[in-house]
C-alpha cells in the first residue's frame, strides 16, 4: 500500500508540475486564463486547450466552452484569449497537455492497484457500518485529485477505524498515515511514543533539572508531513482544533503552532481505535 500511495503523490505532483508550464506557455502566447479561471486543469480549462490544440482561434468559440457554473462571463474568457499564437509555443503547450494526460492516465492505473489491494485485505470492521458523514465542510470540498473509488470505506474495511472522524483529518491524510504507519497502533506503547516517532515532541536539553537549551527536531517523515499540512488546514475550521490552532498562533506564533496542533492529532490518531470502540460512530 506504501508503494502504490508514493507512487500515486509523485503521479500528482508531476501533473501538477506540467499544469505549471501550460499555464506559463499560455501566459507567454498573452492567452490570460488564469485571470477568469482558478485553475486549467478543469473543465472548462482543459475543453479550451484541447480546442486550441485542435486548432481553434477564435476567441469567441473557444469561450463557449465556459462551464455555467464559471464565475467570470462568456465576454470575459474570449477577451482573455485575444493572444498570438506562437508555434514553437504551441508546441510546448501540446507536449505538456499530453504529459499532464499521461500523468492522469498513471493516477487512475495506480487508484486501480490500490482499490485492488484493499480488496484483497482481511475485513476488521466487524460487519460495523461505516459513520454517515454529514460535515458540510467535507461535503462541499472539491474531490481535486482524490482517487476515483469509495478509498474511506476500503480503509474502514482494512483497519476497522475511520480515522477521518477526526476534524482536520481527510480521506487522503489517512490514506498516508496508514500506509506508511501501518493500520496497528499498538506497535506503540503509549501515544507519546507516537508523538516522538514523529519527532513532534520537544527536544529539550535538561541539566540539573533545568531546561538549558532548547533545539529542533527536524525529520522528512510522510506522517509528519500530513499532519503539519491537515494542522495549517486547520486555521480555517470552525471546530475545536481550529479555535485551538487560532489561539496558539496568536500566542506562539504559526510555527510552533502547527508543530503543537500537528502533535495533539498524532495523540487523537492514537486514541481514535479506543474511542471509536466505546462509542461506535461518534466524532472525534
Amino acid at each position: 500500500m506504501r508503494t502504490y500511495w508514493r507512487q500515486r503523490n509523485d503521479c500528482v505532483r508531476a501533473a501538477a508540475r506540467h499544469i505549471h508550464r501550460i499555464q506559463k506557455a499560455l501566459t507567454q502566447m498573452n492567452i490570460q486564463l488564469a485571470n477568469v479561471l482558478s485553475d486549467v486543469s478543469g473543465m472548462t480549462g482543459q475543453a479550451i486547450i484541447k480546442a486550441i490544440l485542435a486548432g481553434e482561434r477564435n476567441p469567441r468559440k473557444l469561450a463557449a466552452f465556459r462551464d455555467p457554473r464559471v464565475k467570470a462571463s462568456e465576454e470575459q474568457i474570449a477577451r482573455s484569449l485575444e493572444g498570438n499564437w506562437q508555434q514553437d509555443l504551441l508546441f510546448v503547450l501540446k507536449q505538456e497537455q499530453d504529459g499532464y494526460e499521461f500523468c492522469q492516465l498513471q493516477m487512475a492505473e495506480c487508484d486501480r492497484q490500490l482499490n485492488q489491494y484493499l480488496e484483497q485485505r482481511e475485513d476488521r470492521s466487524q460487519a460495523a457500518s461505516l459513520p454517515e458523514e454529514k460535515r458540510k465542510e467535507r461535503l462541499k470540498k472539491k474531490k481535486g485529485n482524490k482517487p476515483q473509488f469509495d478509498l474511506r470505506e476500503g480503509l474502514f474495511r482494512m483497519t476497522g477505524t475511520d480515522l477521518t472522524q477526526i476534524d482536520c483529518v481527510d480521506v487522503m491524510t489517512a490514506t498516508t498515515i496508514i500506509s506508511e504507519a501501518g493500520w496497528d497502533m499498538s506497535k506503540w506503547e503509549t501515544e507519546h511514543h507516537f508523538v516522538s516517532w514523529l519527532r513532534l515532541c520537544p527536544d529539550n536539553r535538561i541539566s540539573g533539572d533545568k531546561i538549558i537549551g532548547k533545539g529542533r527536531l527536524p525529520t522528512n517523515n510522510r506522517v509528519t508531513t500530513a499532519l503539519k499540512v491537515a494542522a495549517r488546514n486547520s486555521c480555517r475550521s470552525n471546530t475545536y482544533l481550529g479555535a485551538q490552532f487560532r489561539r496558539l498562533r496568536t500566542k506562539l506564533g504559526a510555527p510552533i503552532a502547527i508543530k503543537a496542533m500537528a502533535a495533539k492529532l498524532g495523540f487523537k490518531i492514537i486514541d481514535a481505535p479506543a474511542a471509536q470502540r466505546r462509542v461506535s460512530g461518534e466524532r472525534i
